[in-house]
């Protein structure tokens, strides 16, 4: 491809979730707004607690070492002074925590519309979507499904017609019905013309992080020298808890770093399974996961934006499944947290479930996952919205359900609501009504009524009677009519025709090609 982009020659597409600009809303949706957390971080270990776990970390990296299943990777860290024992790497806590201090605390994502770019560290905190169940539930089938293209795109118009997703995370739920060889080149396309935020690519051979990357820049207009220039696009890996980074992940996430793209290692550590049944030490077990692939980053390409991740939860030791939103998943987010602040590095969490249905402990499950990221610090979170048994199911209700709970976490952020102004204390209101009286009337009131509280698009406030004269509709049902009326009214954002003729030229040629390999 040529490094230019192709004349333009005109706009195709409308508005991104168009109805509820034109009148006829779906929804009433808060605005675009990516939340900066206001509040002290919740910070549950001492700073001797801080020590001990960096201390354990450490001491994994040195003592025990992690397997690099990469002989590239391997080599790049014995020549920058690891201690390389076939696969297995040690690395001194001087070296490591040299070459951490390279990556940014924080830095900036801007994919197509740069009017969405976000960015990661700092109080900033943004959403993405349900990333990668292989299945799909919604209330019209009423069961569990192998997702399809259909499936996924239509999770992709949620994506982006909702203000509070600002990132366009893995596949919404992965589209079984198109061989895995050119699976993401199909989604790939559909995820760059559905929606214009920004976009995530697999870290699963060269040739789907090259054909992403690819993608990316194209749609971007960018030549290769704008594309390496700053971050436009973003990878996730996670390690093979125990102590393990396998080939692919690694090879995927060597070629963003070398392109300075975003990159976040999400270390999966259960604990009682894959790491130790205490949280501090499935903590400094993830945590040597997470920052010696980091390393490896910087190494090639010192100053590259990484954030570290966490995932570490419990299993439930009835079954050996996974439990999330437990107190447990709650506590060792926010210790994450903690250490992430000592590290410098920005963080990724998620928020997750493990129920099977959008039900009540969907929701409870889901909000502390939500509000366990707030409190931590997080600056990613993953999952925020349509995530159900543990991962394997993607659900639109879900999804609709959990944006309720976004914005209301955006409302809360909001300094407006905490303002100490002579407005806000009211004096002259509170000397107008006295001691009889109230304020439903009042200037002060009328004012503002209509921005003072926060209004929900999914929640029914009515009393049972009321509700019960609507049609007694349950929460999953009121989320099922959405999803089912944004989507019949859904418009894609513009995009230059020539970018999406170039963008369908470069699929069909990588078809053509035979796209990624697969493994039979």
């Amino acid at each position: 491809m040529a490094d230019a982009p192709a004349k333009r020659r005109g706009r195709t597409g409308g508005r991104a979730g168009a109805a509820h600009r034109r009148g006829t809303a779906v929804i009433e949706q808060m605005p675009w707004s990516p939340p900066v957390i206001t509040d002290r971080p919740v910070e549950p270990l001492s700073p001797e607690g801080v020590t001990a776990i960096h201390d354990g970390a450490m001491r994994i990296l040195e003592e025990i070492g992690v397997e690099f299943l990469n002989p590239e990777a391997v080599e790049i860290l014995r020549r920058a002074g690891a201690d390389v024992n076939g696969e297995n790497v040690r690395m001194g806590r001087e070296f490591v925590m040299e070459w951490i201090g390279h990556a940014p605390s924080q830095f900036t994502l801007t994919p197509r519309n740069p009017d969405r770019k976000i960015t990661i560290g700092g109080n900033n905190l943004v959403f993405g979507n349900v990333s990668s169940p292989p299945n799909y539930w919604d209330m019209a089938l009423g069961t569990k499904v192998p997702g399809t293209r259909e499936m996924c795109a239509n999770l992709l118009k949620l994506t982006q017609y909702f203000n509070c997703i600002h990132f366009a995370g893995g596949y919404p739920v992965e589209p079984v019905d198109i061989h895995a060889s050119v699976r993401h080149l199909d989604v790939l396309f559909d995820k760059l013309t559905i929606t214009d935020k920004v976009m995530h690519a697999y870290s699963l051979g060269k040739e789907r992080v090259e054909d992403v990357m690819e993608m990316v820049r194209i749609a971007g207009g960018l030549t290769h020298e704008e594309f390496n220039a700053s971050p436009r696009m973003y990878t996730n890996i996670n390690s093979t808890s125990p102590l393990k980074h396998d080939y692919p992940m690694l090879d995927g996430w060597m070629r963003l770093a070398r392109r300075g793209q975003g990159l976040v290692v999400t270390p999966f550590t259960l604990a009682g399974a894959m790491a130790p049944v205490t949280m501090a030490g499935a903590v400094a077990q993830s945590l040597a996961e997470g920052l010696c692939a980091i390393v490896l980053a910087q190494i090639i390409r010192p100053g590259c934006p990484c954030a570290i991740g966490t995932f570490t939860s419990n299993v439930d030791m009835k079954s050996g499944a996974p439990a999330f939103g437990t107190p447990e998943y709650m506590r060792a987010t926010q210790m994450t947290g903690q250490l992430a602040r000592f590290y410098g590095l920005p963080m990724r969490s998620s928020g997750v479930c493990a129920a099977n249905v959008p039900d009540g402990q969907a929701m409870w499950e889901t909000s502390n996952s939500l509000w366990a990221a707030v409190q931590s610090g997080t600056n990613m979170v993953y999952h925020a919205a349509g995530w159900l048994e543990g991962g394997l199911i993607a659900s639109p209700e879900k999804f609709i359900m959990d944006c309720e709970i976004l914005q209301q976490i955006q409302r809360y952020m909001d300094p407006a609501i905490t303002a100490t102004g002579p407005d806000e204390i009211a004096l002259d209101a509170i000397r107008s009504v006295g001691n009889a009286g109230h304020f439903f009337g009042i200037q002060h009131t009328q004012d503002r009524y209509t921005t003072a509280f926060y209004q929900p698009f999914l929640s029914d406030w009515k009393n049972y009677e009321g509700w019960e004269a609507a049609g007694a509709v349950w929460t999953p049902e009121r989320a099922h009519v959405m999803f089912r009326e944004i989507v019949a009214g859904f418009e894609e954002p513009p995009m230059d025709i020539a970018v999406r003729d170039e963008l369908r030229d470069f699929v069909d040629r990588r078809k053509a090609e035979g796209g990624a390999p697969t493994d039979f």
